[in-house]
């Protein structure tokens, strides 16, 4: 058990690399209920969050999710979430865990016309069913939800918003519940998933889970002094909406041209495994440091994703990380690093 984000969590409940394989061949089952949950309604509601989220919340719809970053003026990502859109004027985010009073105070910073938010974390518990069995444990209509959908279920007799979302690369869901209701559920779904091999897993897994499909981390590979266009995550930024908080900084940086990007590497020999903070390196020369690293279980070597200098970002540009004063070789990769599941 660790501290993170104000609450004890666990790394592992049996291993790293077990609950990793598990996930990836049967299904893993995480308690995220340290992320928050904020509630924004109201008429004015989906305007107010197109104006402070960088994604095109008018392209999504009721009963749907999209990911999209909380930006400061200059561009820099202050979170990075979930927008669920539950139903007409009402929205879930899903924030991260230490960035909840952060968000919180930011939106209603900036709130204007008829919205409400609402702070709901340690009311809403959260438990994640992460794998390519993830759906048998589900009500079948559950099961047909499409990726990135959300509705209401009851699941072993709790009731749920149920998201077809996650942060492992696999199949899986987020399921939303009272904080009074979670340990019954959690419980439940262990006792029903005994048969196909579930295993509770803990943050250790989550995060070699998360890496090999290049979903960033925000307080190491993402933060408020990197841009989303840095991070390679562009894509989530509407720069076609006529205005949202950063968009003037980020349409410059565009423009002008970045001089770094966040990129994926794999080891291209044995070595310790690859840790935050560890220097990158381009012919004996130090273009840029890691911000996420560890052992890959599914691949086998180490495995990480650091900022470069551009003309070192391209896939395929052999690289150096120097490990405790030794250098090892490594290649810049494309994403995802796993790609059973592209």
């Amino acid at each position: 058990m660790v501290p993170f984000g104000g609450w004890e969590m666990p790394v592992y409940y049996s291993s790293i690399v077990a609950e990793h394989h598990a996930v990836r061949q049967r299904v893993g089952l995480f308690d995220v209920s340290h992320m928050g949950e904020l509630i924004v309604s109201g008429p004015d509601a989906e305007i107010f969050l197109n104006r402070v989220l960088t994604n095109d919340v008018s392209k999504c719809a009721a009963g749907r999710a999209q990911y999209t970053f909380l930006c400061n003026e200059q561009g820099g990502i202050r979170d990075d979430l979930v927008l669920y859109w539950l139903e007409p004027m009402r929205f879930l985010l899903l924030v991260n865990a230490s960035n909840v009073e952060k968000d919180f105070a930011w939106l209603r910073e900036h709130a204007s016309g008829d919205v409400t938010v609402e702070n709901h974390h340690g009311e809403i518990a959260t438990v994640s069913l992460q794998g390519p069995l993830a759906a048998k444990l589900v009500p079948a209509p559950a099961a047909t939800l499409a990726i990135f959908h959300i509705a209401a279920f009851d699941v072993c007799s709790v009731r749920c918003w149920v998201a077809r979302t996650g942060y492992t690369g696999e199949d899986g869901f987020e399921l939303l519940c009272a904080i009074g209701d979670v340990m019954r559920l959690w419980n439940e779904l262990l006792a029903h998933g005994a048969p196909l091999g579930i295993q509770p897993c803990g943050l250790g897994a989550r995060d070699t889970l998360r890496l090999e499909m290049c979903y960033p981390l925000h307080g190491q590979d993402i933060t408020d002094a990197t841009t989303p266009l840095e991070a390679g995550l562009g894509r989530f930024v509407a720069m076609d909406k006529t205005d949202f908080i950063g968009r003037d900084a980020l349409v410059e940086q565009k423009a002008r041209g970045l001089t770094r990007k966040l990129v994926p590497f794999q080891m291209t020999e044995k070595a310790p495994p690859p840790r935050s903070h560890y220097p990158l390196l381009a012919e004996g020369r130090r273009i840029g440091e890691i911000t996420s690293g560890a052992p890959s279980p599914s691949l086998g070597i180490g495995i990480g994703m650091g900022y470069v200098e551009m003309d070192a970002a391209a896939p395929g540009t052999q690289i150096g990380v120097d490990i405790r004063g030794r250098t090892f070789a490594a290649v810049v990769e494309t994403k995802p690093l796993w790609k059973k599941n592209k």
